[in-house]
């Protein structure tokens, strides 16, 4: 496709006819959990009630209609069971199969892309073996939203050849979580920055810090909380204190997760775990991050919501099997769409931002948990984002300087993909811009659940061309291959 504004070179851009559509038979087995105590006791009498004989038949007919469907699915039966068990009547011997069926009365299956598969970032996948001359892999993450509108984070991979065709490798049958490490280690002083972030800072607060190490566990923090409510409301609980509350709901935020050593990449999928993120996982923006020493660490913004409120926070992983999720804190982290940098600018970090629904903001720090100033970057100047803008994606590091893509909103709620350049050195010096959208949605891009959007959350540079993976109105995710010397020449 060729597009020619009188004010914009041209630009080619090929869209590929890869689709990555939502599979309503992928299926997760998730916990199904009751609000009540008496529910769960419940439930468990019926199962204990039933005769030993019909034990076995029940549960050769749970095996039959879902072992298929599940890996581990005995393990994870039995692994819930065991979560439960503190709801059994004392004392009674249980069979192995009852205790396989109880568990199974309180799982389920959720299909987590039933909805939609949208707003794809890409990079370079970590394993690079065994690849023809002048091809790429590529490691994808998406947005997967299923019942309830409740949004997780699934993954995928392909490759990208010498001659920009893109294959993406099939998604296996199987999903499956990752679990959930409690016991992740917090260093004190960085827990404490954070406390005094969210206003716990304080005498009582102190009590428990001086109770822990340098570097403690949640367990240990558990400890510190009820020692200190012993000593100064005896017989509250650490929910009916706001300060203790506080500090537990923060150490909560801040959590690991681990998949199966042999679990491919595209069984893996992350769910919401704390209550900001009750409602969904939504929009990350991958970035592979290159430090001082040439290591590379995988980091990731994304937007936590839990139905009325966002706040964004931030995803690191050396492998993308083991991931530390942690909170970001200061008056820097507002809204959506934080974007950080892939190496640092002058010896601090550096993120993009949206500190008020509409205008694109530059941020530098120290640390990477930690956003304060922020300096407005760019602001809406065409028809077609005057309603708002935003990033689309960690900034892209080519000769020419920092190419950032961006969105902008403008007639009838139309998203549409925009770009602008920044100074290597000083990425607060705009030295281009497109004065047209770089992508419209177009025929049957503008059909989804929601209209009219074009969307994505990071592009990947191989040789001259950007690899633009984009969701088409939040329902499925496509492929565009755009000469990045074009865009770059188009720009005012």
């Amino acid at each position: 496709m060729k597009r020619r504004s009188p004010k914009q070179k041209i630009i080619n851009i090929r869209r590929t006819e890869i689709r990555l559509s939502p599979d309503q038979s992928r299926v997760v087995l998730r916990p199904l959990g009751f609000n009540s105590h008496e529910e769960y006791v419940k439930i468990i009498r019926r199962a204990l009630a039933l005769p030993e004989k019909n034990v076995q038949r029940v549960l050769d007919q749970v095996l039959q209609e879902f072992s298929c469907r599940h890996r581990w699915l005995i393990k994870r039966l039995l692994a819930r069971f065991h979560y439960l068990e503190h709801f059994l009547p004392p004392g009674g011997d249980i069979s192995q199969e009852r205790k396989l069926l109880i568990g199974s009365y309180f799982m389920f299956e959720y299909s987590a892309e039933s909805a939609a598969l949208f707003n794809p970032s890409i990079l370079a996948h970590p394993d690079q073996s065994g690849l023809p001359k002048g091809s790429l892999r590529f490691l994808l993450s998406l947005r997967s939203t299923g019942e309830g509108h409740v949004s997780s984070i699934s993954f995928r991979s392909g490759v990208i050849d010498a001659h920009n065709s893109i294959s993406v490798d099939p998604a296996s049958r199987f999903l499956t979580e990752p679990e959930i490490i409690e016991n992740s280690t917090y260093h004190k002083a960085l827990f404490g920055r954070k406390a005094a972030e969210m206003g716990l800072a304080g005498e009582w607060t102190q009590r428990v810090m001086e109770r822990l190490g340098d570097f403690f566990t949640l367990e240990e923090l558990k400890g510190g909380l009820k020692e200190v409510l012993k000593e100064t409301s005896p017989g509250q609980k650490i929910g009916d204190n706001n300060t203790a509350k506080g500090l537990w709901l923060l150490a909560q935020s801040n959590y690991d997760i681990r998949f199966a050593p042999d679990q491919e990449l595209s069984e893996r999928i992350i769910f919401p775990v704390t209550s900001i993120q009750s409602n969904g996982l939504e929009d990350v923006r991958l970035t592979a991050y290159r430090d001082e020493k040439g290591k590379t660490l995988y980091y990731a913004t994304y937007t936590a919501y839990d139905g009325r409120n966002v706040l964004p926070q931030l995803f690191e992983t050396e492998d993308f099997r083991h991931f530390k999720f942690a909170t970001l804190n200061g008056p820097g982290v507002q809204n959506k769409g934080m974007a950080l940098f892939p190496r640092k600018i002058n010896g601090r970090y550096a993120m993009l931002s949206r500190q008020d629904g509409e205008n694109i903001f530059l941020m530098y720090s120290d640390n990477v948990h930690f956003w304060h100033e922020a300096g407005l970057l760019v602001s809406p100047a065409y028809p077609w984002e005057f309603v708002k803008m935003g990033n689309c994606g960690s900034p892209i590091e080519t000769r020419a300087g920092w190419l950032i893509l961006s969105h902008g909103v403008g007639p009838m709620r139309k998203y549409c993909l925009g770009a602008f350049l920044l100074d290597r050195d000083d990425p607060s010096v705009v030295i281009g811009r497109l004065n047209e959208p770089l992508m419209r949605p177009e025929g049957i891009e503008r059909e989804g659940y929601v209209p009219n959007v074009l969307y994505t959350c990071g592009a990947l540079l191989h040789g001259d061309q950007l690899v633009l993976p984009y969701g088409m109105s939040d329902r499925v995710t496509g492929f565009a291959i755009i000469p990045i010397d074009e865009i770059i020449a188009a720009m005012a």
